[in-house]
């Protein structure tokens, strides 16, 4: 069981997200390495360093405002018995998305975060 990468949220109006990837490319001095389309939701989503830029309009982000990281998994089974454990509350069971699976998560503390396993593809 092993976090691979954290990812800090950047929720972003839909006309920006091409200007902040470059500002983050340039921040970063790292290309994006990462950038989809996730239809269903109307977000398009980039990763550039450690950094997630999630855009759309306010009305379709105001679903993801309360989740504040990703981490990147390497079993997301795993890590689901693991917070269980641990007394963390699932807010979203695992399922599939673009990138592969996720699930939310509130920490006992009140962060709530987003755990991913990529696919290989991703």
């Amino acid at each position: 069981m092993k976090i691979r990468e954290v990812l800090t949220r950047i929720f972003l109006n839909s006309s920006e997200i091409d200007r902040q990837i470059i500002f983050y490319e340039n921040l970063c001095d790292k290309k994006c390495k990462l950038r989809f389309n996730y239809d269903q939701q109307g977000l398009e989503l980039a990763v550039v360093g450690s950094f997630l830029l999630i855009s759309g309009t306010d009305e379709h982000l105001e679903p993801f405002k309360e989740t504040t990281v990703t981490c990147l998994v390497d079993s997301l089974d795993d890590f689901k018995v693991f917070l269980l454990k641990e007394g963390v509350t699932i807010l979203a069971e695992p399922k599939m998305v673009p990138t592969g699976r996720n699930m939310r998560a509130r920490h006992r503390d009140g962060l709530v975060v987003e755990y991913v396993e990529y696919t290989t593809e991703a």
